[in-house]
């Protein structure tokens, strides 16, 4: 399907997602179409690689797992077709601890963790229409990463199913990966 194709006013679903064309990257929230172009910048990779490095280094020989995009979650979709499912994103870092929620196609259900570096394309989108995704969809903590000010915000979802309010974070401090024991990662390492 052609961009030309997609209509906002169509909810689109996973089967559709399927079959757009493989040069370009998209996610679906709500069954709405976002289209994940431009490319990132270099800094913007640069801080999702020292993140993911960061991350996957403290995971060897444990249970969980971290992926960095392109990799999809199917939010939401435990319990349902894959041709039905309309909430598909592609964070920058995923952490997923239950390996049943991993398939050849990526995550099905709600990661552990998300990791989003915020792009000036993608700003909005990652402070709002994904915060309010992740949080239903039971996200455990997720961060928004600002890679030009240096700055992170953590979120943590409270027992009442609901984004505590963020910790801040900037270069000279080291930040603690809450859902593991032992994670703290020097941010002036990343950034």
């Amino acid at each position: 399907m052609a961009v030309a194709d997609k209509d906002e006013h169509i909810k689109y679903t996973y089967k559709d997602y399927l079959s757009w064309a493989n040069d370009e990257r998209w996610e679906l929230i709500e069954g709405v179409p976002y289209n994940m172009s431009p490319s990132p910048t270099r800094k913007h990779q640069k801080v999702v690689g020292e993140l993911f490095a960061s991350i996957h280094n403290y995971l060897k020989g444990k249970t969980c797992e971290v992926y960095s995009a392109p990799f999809d979650v199917r939010l939401f979709a435990e319990n349902v077709s894959d041709d039905n499912v309309t909430n598909v994103v592609q964070p920058d870092i995923v952490i997923v601890c239950d390996p049943s929620k991993l398939d050849d196609k990526g995550c099905k259900g709600s990661p552990d963790m998300i990791i989003e570096v915020v792009s000036p394309s993608t700003l909005k989108r990652d402070l709002k229409e994904k915060f309010y995704l992740y949080e239903k969809a039971g996200v455990k903590e997720y961060w928004i990463v600002f890679p030009d000010e240096k700055t992170v915000l953590s979120y943590y979802l409270g027992e009442d199913g609901k984004y505590q309010r963020p910790e801040v974070y900037s270069e000279e401090d080291n930040i603690k990966v809450r859902i593991f024991e032992s994670l703290e990662i020097q941010l002036k390492d990343i950034f």
